[in-house]
Parts: C-alpha cells; structure tokens; sequence
C-alpha cells in the first residue's frame, strides 16, 4: 500500500510537469508495466483528479481540469511563493478576498514543513509593501473583466465619471493593468471609436457579455505604457511632463514605475510623465532624482521650483542659484 501511495504522488507529479504523456513513457519512469499506468490513472480519477486518455499509437494522458479541486502537489518554491502570494493578497487592493485569502493562507501553513514556515516568516518580517493606497476593486469586477478579456468578448458596464455622471460603455476589452495605486481597464470604446482607459473601480459590468471580437493592438503594443501614459492627467491632481537630461535606461534604476512614465528621446535624454498630490511635492520629488531637467509643463511649476531654489540658495548662505527660462516655454532649474 506505501509503494503504491507513493507511486500515485510520482505519478500526479510528472503529470504536473508536462503537458502530455504516453502510456509507455509514465511506464518506464515509474518502473512498472502499462497496464499498472492504466490502473493507476483510475485511482487518480476516483479522487478527484480529471485525467484526460486518447487511444491509440499518438495517444496518451493529460491532466485536465475536474469540477470539484483536488489536493495539489507543491515543491518548496512554489508552496512559499503561493504563501506569500496569499498574505499578499489579504491586504491588498480587491475587495471581498480578505477573508479568503486568509482562510487559504492558514490551511496550507498548517501544512507546510519547518523549514518552509521559516522561510515565509522570514520573508513576512523582512519585507514591507509600498503599493496601496488606491480604492479598492470588488473582486466580482475584476473577475467579470478578465473573463471577458481572455474569452474576447465585448463588455458592456455603467461607468462612474470622475464628476458622479454614470454612462453605458460598449468596450473591447484589451488587458487589466495595476499600477501599484489602482486598477485599470484598456479597451477599444466601441461608441467613440478610439482606445480608452477606465478605472475599475468605477465600472460596474452588465451581463450578459457581448459577441467576439477580432483582438487588437494598443499603440504601440504595450498595455502597461499605453495605461500610464493615458492616466498621467487624471491619477494625480497635479500632472507634469518633465524632460531628463540623462537616459531612459538609467533613469528607469531610480524612478518606480508607480511615479511615472519614461518615454526615451535619445542616449542623453528622456521625457517623464508623472505627477503629484502638491506642486510642492512634485518639485521635492524631482530635486531627488539628481539630475538636471527641463520643466515642459505645467507652467506653475517653474513658479514653485524657482522659490524652492531660492530658499536652498537662503539656507546655504549664498545667492540663490541661475534659473534660466528657454524658448518654447521649457524652463531649465540649476539648483
């Protein structure tokens, strides 16, 4: 009974791990004969497992997709990483999986060796989230959204406005992209002929979903860029384009994706959309970013990084420094 226990785990296991097997290859890395592999196969299926079975010289098993979830084999790394996944989760920024998240992280911590429990406690103590701070999605929503992106249906939803007015939207949805404050859908507006992006947040889905459509491509083919670049006048109250006179590349080691968007121009410079809660804010945050940069807008910006220098030049005891302000309404800061 022990060898035939562990013979069904080594049998899931390599079912796991590969998409299609024959009948004589599961036989030969289990040691036994076909008929065994056959006989096995049904103990699976009785708990639960969904084993798919095709006859003949091309055929084979595959594991498939059952009704009901039976227990899952793990290896270390990816028990830890679903763990932490879970924790995660549970404080994260979709409503209604809290509980469930916790529910499921406290089933399989229960069943995770000492040595795997260190390693997530470990990691729990040593690492803290900066991501948050957005509203909360409804986990219904996001579910409803991403079926309809992967089976390629047109989604019809009410959609909230940043001033409370709600209107029908008829959208090709094209991807969900978190941006570590919220959730967005990308999509093609059916009505307005243009792609739109659209906080989930404010989307409330209708059913049923709509007929399949023919995918598209985003400008550019990048969802995640498209997304930032399109909220950049919307997701802070003070939106800003700033011109940095060093590369995309180095540029991209010090600034998070969350704070803006980099567009390359050359090896020497690089445009950043971003934003800010103050104007105040926005100037402190690009005096961090140690480099020299060109103000494209907004104008009151120059306003308050023009003070900003002259009260470091007051507080270092010395003349505040040049700020020069050059054609085209582009204003160059040398703190």
């Amino acid at each position: 009974m022990v060898e035939t226990s562990v013979r069904l785990l080594r049998l899931l296991t390599l079912l796991q791990v590969r998409r299609d097997w024959s009948g004589a290859e599961l036989a030969e890395r289990l040691a036994v004969t076909t008929r065994t592999v056959r006989t096995d196969v049904e103990r699976l299926r009785v708990l639960g497992y969904q084993i798919e079975s095709h006859p003949g010289v091309a055929g084979g098993y595959r594991l498939g997709a059952g009704s009901a979830l039976p227990p899952l084999l793990l290896d270390d790394d990816e028990a830890v990483a679903v763990a932490v996944g879970l924790r995660a989760a549970a404080g994260g920024s979709v409503t209604g999986i809290e509980e469930t998240s916790l529910r499921a992280l406290a089933k399989l911590e229960q069943s995770l060796p000492s040595r795997l429990r260190h390693r997530v406690d470990a990691l729990r103590s040593a690492t803290v989230s900066a991501a948050g701070g957005g509203p909360t999605v409804d986990a219904d929503t996001l579910t409803a959204v991403s079926t309809a992106v992967h089976r390629r249906e047109r989604l019809r939803f009410d959609y909230a406005g940043h001033d409370g007015t709600v209107s029908v939207r008829d959208v090709e949805p094209y991807r969900l992209v978190y941006t570590g404050r919220r959730w967005y859908l990308l999509g093609w507006d059916t009505d307005r002929a243009d792609w739109r992006t659209f906080r989930a947040d404010r989307i409330q889905p209708r059913v049923p979903t709509g007929p399949r459509f023919a995918l598209r491509e985003p400008p550019g083919g990048d969802a995640v860029a498209h997304v930032l670049r399109g909220v950049g006048s919307t997701a802070w109250p003070h939106p800003a384009r700033v011109r940095l006179h060093a590369s995309a590349e180095t540029m991209a080691q010090r600034i998070p994706s969350t704070a803006g968007l980099l567009e390359a121009i050359d090896e020497r410079a690089c445009l950043l959309h971003t934003g800010g809660e103050s104007l105040g804010n926005l100037a402190a945050f690009l005096g961090t970013l140690a480099v020299d940069f060109d103000v494209l807008d907004p104008p009151e910006l120059r306003a308050v990084i023009r003070d900003v220098a002259a009260r470091f030049g007051r507080a270092a005891g010395c003349a505040p420094g040049r700020v020069a302000v050059h054609p085209g309404a582009d204003a160059a800061v040398e703190l």
